[in-house]
């Protein structure tokens, strides 16, 4: 990666925009709730090359929450008829929208909630270290799948010539999300800010990453770092890695967010078409938070979903393994004995109904600190070229002009890592 490399995109000015006053992150407390610590639903300790090893890990969320603790919404029952249940959907819709207002307004009240809740991690390590300083990835998924939906992407790139550039890898999982989703199942609120992503991030880097990338066998619950590490990580940042994020959507607009308030952390950033906007794009978030709040959940098997998930246009345009990871890691055992969303469908609106933290991605992106390289990825499948379209895509990936470049796969569209891994790892 080189910030010299020629863009796809020429250089396009931000046209006059309006701010949304961007509310600060709010500090960490490294100790909260309860001591009782969660076992994994999916432990992996397994080759994942020739070269690398992979293996899954726990780490406490940042505490306390943005956001109060409050009771989810119902989903009303499944009705045949699909006028009245098109309308149930809408008034869940309107509810959803109504608290998530409220919430920025300041006006939902509530303190901020406290509740123990975790994240996951998949990492994947050099089988035999090298000594030298290499590069340390890490990859924030999109909304709605699992960590492991990078691995067609990590496939190609691991067993590539550049792979022995990268020390180790690490696939980030949100609180709501996979495996950390089935841990946290009964102790998520029912309303969600996307800057408690980016906060579980920077807490994942600051207080819990290991100083050196290594080959040794690291335990299921991560160790807290000596405080000393990490007030020198905010400052300072990593003394043993270089460390390059990957961010996917959401995962990416989490990313921008971190590196803001946490500028010393990152050496550079992929974004890869990062929900980060600036308004007019409501419209779009209702309509996928109604699919959302329409998905199936569950199926009579993994064979039965991935017959149908092949049937669907959605699912379609998807590579063939990346399609078969989500079915072996976003499903699990459900108890009628067949399979279910490891991440609910409700959870994966209350995330995209949050609207405005992307719109504060987009106003303090200009904000990135210059020493950190970033590299957009974007779509340019006809039809999808972007969030927003193309236009929008070309002034987003100049908002930060210096140390920047952007490239377009055009084989894809939004889900460039579900559909075009290959082109991707590249």
């Amino acid at each position: 990666m080189n910030a010299s490399m020629a863009s796809t995109y020429p250089l396009e000015p931000t046209p006059p925009w309006t701010t949304v006053n961007p509310r600060p992150f709010l500090p960490f407390r490294t100790r909260c709730g309860s001591e009782e610590l969660p076992s994994l639903p999916s432990p992996r300790n397994e080759l994942f090359n020739d070269n690398y090893v992979v293996s899954t890990h726990l780490v406490p969320a940042g505490c306390p929450r943005l956001t109060p603790d409050i009771p989810l919404p119902v989903l009303p029952n499944f009705s045949t008829n699909s006028a009245e249940r098109k309308r149930d959907i809408e008034q869940l819709l309107a509810e959803i929208n109504e608290r998530q207002a409220r919430f920025v307004s300041g006006e939902l009240g509530g303190e901020r909630s406290e509740k123990p809740l975790w994240n996951c991690v998949n990492r994947y390590t050099k089988r035999v270290q090298d000594g030298r300083r290499g590069l340390t990835l890490f990859f924030a998924h999109a909304n709605g799948f699992p960590k492991e939906i990078w691995e067609t992407t990590l496939r190609y790139l691991l067993s590539s010539p550049t792979a022995s550039l990268v020390d180790e890898v690490w696939s980030w999982e949100a609180i709501q999300h996979g495996d950390a989703g089935l841990i946290n199942e009964t102790s998520l609120s029912g309303i969600f800010d996307w800057r408690d992503n980016a906060r579980d991030i920077a807490h994942f880097l600051l207080y819990y990453l290991p100083e050196d990338a290594s080959s040794k066998v690291l335990p299921t619950h991560l160790h807290l770092l000596q405080e000393t590490i990490s007030e020198s990580r905010k400052t300072e940042g990593l003394s043993s890695r270089y460390l390059v994020a990957v961010g996917h959507s959401f995962g990416g607009c989490s990313s921008v967010l971190a590196a803001v308030n946490f500028p010393a952390l990152f050496s550079s950033i992929i974004l890869v078409d990062p929900v980060i906007i600036n308004g007019g794009y409501s419209s779009h978030f209702n309509r996928l938070t109604l699919a959302a709040l329409s998905r199936r959940e569950h199926w009579p098997s993994r064979e039965e979903a991935l017959r149908l998930f092949k049937a669907s246009p959605f699912f379609r345009a998807w590579h063939p393994d990346t399609l078969q990871l989500y079915v072996t890691y976003g499903l699990t055992k459900d108890s009628q004995g067949g399979v279910k969303l490891k991440m609910s469908a409700l959870q994966e609106a209350l995330v995209f109904s949050d609207r405005i933290g992307s719109r504060e991605a987009w106003e303090l992106l200009e904000k990135v600190d210059e020493r950190i390289e970033l590299r957009w990825i974007v779509p340019g499948k006809p039809g999808d070229k972007g969030i927003m379209g193309e236009q929008a895509t070309r002034v987003r990936v100049w908002r930060r002009p210096a140390n920047s470049s952007n490239v377009v796969i055009y084989s894809a569209g939004h889900l460039i890592a579900q559909e075009s891994p290959e082109e991707l790892g590249k």
